[in-house]
């Protein structure tokens, strides 16, 4: 059977035999399964999440810091001058203001509400009209009923006391300092993650790798200028940089992304240096050369498609270190800002509970970092051994 073995071995593609490789290497998988469902979750955060309003950002002071599992009373009003808008990716703007309430009880025509206070101390009794707020309800409600019922049925609501503009909702990881889900903030900060990691990535390859193939390919005095140029860049400190950068083109969310990317680089121009100088030599470049191909046909169609796997390597690598620069700047205030949920910022806006009974509001999101730049290591270090030619050669 090892003959057979063998030669099936030898014939297959390189890119088949790093990917059956790559299979065989559990760790790797795992994190790769869980970039997958990490990418779905950011894509579709408001399908998930309980809080689909902009950013997640629906303030009730009234329950700040809850425990996970708090659940609440709420009265839905309707504001005035606010209409339904918004879509899947976005979040949807709120038409009502969530009133956290402890009881509620209809006598007439008046809704009684007692809203909520924390501990056994009463709280207010306020009075709305029972009428008004059933109809309004219903004016921003996908389950209107039909025309010739609704008076009819806004009376019944009433009389039996089934106003559904009460609602409940349960936090399943609690409230943040301002009252906000604390599971929907920390599923949309994944989306803010994955998106740096990936804007970032794209600018680092796009510049690595145009100015490392033009050094290694060119060598003399253009190799001397941008060996220069990486070195000074390589030279300031990346927190320092990134500052810099962010400050020059202002505060913003691409903003930040953009300055993330100018700041990786190096390291891909320093790799793709090196392995274009020990390619320009091989014997497939010269043949291009000799049939009069141009250098930049040598350069992008013969040697870069054979450094794509230090390439992928040193971009998961990458993709981890944005995601960490990007929490960085956003807990001393120079990354995303506020509404936009951040994990950085949520660190930074809860580290003082850490020595109180409440540390989760800030552990939970450093959790939630190290997990992801943990999957992005062990996926690098899954396709160094899947791609590593030497290791297939010697299993051969």
């Amino acid at each position: 059977m090892w003959p057979f073995k063998k030669q099936q071995f030898d014939n297959e593609s390189p890119g088949r035999l790093a990917w059956r490789r790559f299979r065989r290497n559990i760790p790797a998988m795992v994190a790769l399964g869980y970039v997958v469902v990490l990418c779905f979750v950011a894509l579709f955060a408001y399908v998930i999440i309980p809080d689909k309003s902009p950013d997640a950002n629906r303030m009730c002071l009234q329950i700040a810091v809850k425990k996970p599992g708090f659940s609440c009373g709420f009265l839905k009003v309707k504001k005035q001058g606010v209409e339904a808008s918004g879509n899947l990716f976005t979040g949807y703007e709120d038409e009502h203001t969530y009133v956290p309430i402890k009881k509620a009880n209809v006598k007439g025509d008046t809704l009684l509400v007692e809203e909520y206070v924390d501990g056994d101390i009463k709280g207010i009794i306020r009075k709305y009209n029972a009428y008004v707020v059933v109809q309004e309800y219903y004016n921003t409600s996908r389950d209107f009923p039909p025309d010739h019922d609704v008076d009819l049925k806004i009376k019944y609501d009433v009389e039996h006391g089934k106003i559904k503009a009460l609602t409940r909702r349960t936090f399943i990881l609690g409230t943040d300092r301002y009252g906000r889900d604390m599971l929907s903030r920390l599923v949309l900060g994944a989306r803010v993650s994955m998106l740096v990691g990936i804007v970032a990535v794209i600018i680092s390859l796009l510049i690595g790798v145009t100015l490392g193939a033009i050094a290694g390919f060119y060598g003399g005095k253009v190799d001397s200028f941008i060996q220069w140029f990486i070195n000074v860049i390589w030279a300031i400190p990346t927190i320092l940089l990134v500052i810099a950068v962010s400050i020059a083109l202002g505060k913003g969310f691409m903003q930040v992304f953009i300055a993330v990317g100018l700041t990786m680089w190096v390291e891909v121009a320093r790799l793709v240096r090196g392995q274009v100088l020990s390619l320009r030599q091989m014997e497939f470049v010269e043949a291009s050369k000799a049939l009069g191909f141009s250098n930049w046909r040598a350069i992008f169609v013969h040697i870069l498609p054979n450094i794509s796997g230090p390439l992928a390597v040193v971009a998961a690598s990458n993709f981890a270190s944005a995601i960490l620069i990007e929490a960085g700047l956003s807990f001393i205030g120079f990354g995303v800002q506020p509404p936009t949920a951040s994990w950085g910022t949520m660190i930074r806006d809860h580290y003082g509970y850490i020595i109180l009974d409440n540390a989760y509001l800030a552990v939970l999101p450093g959790l939630a970092i190290v997990s992801v730049v943990l999957a992005f290591i062990m996926l690098g270090n899954g396709l160094r051994d899947a791609m590593d030619v030497k290791g297939v050669a010697d299993r051969a």
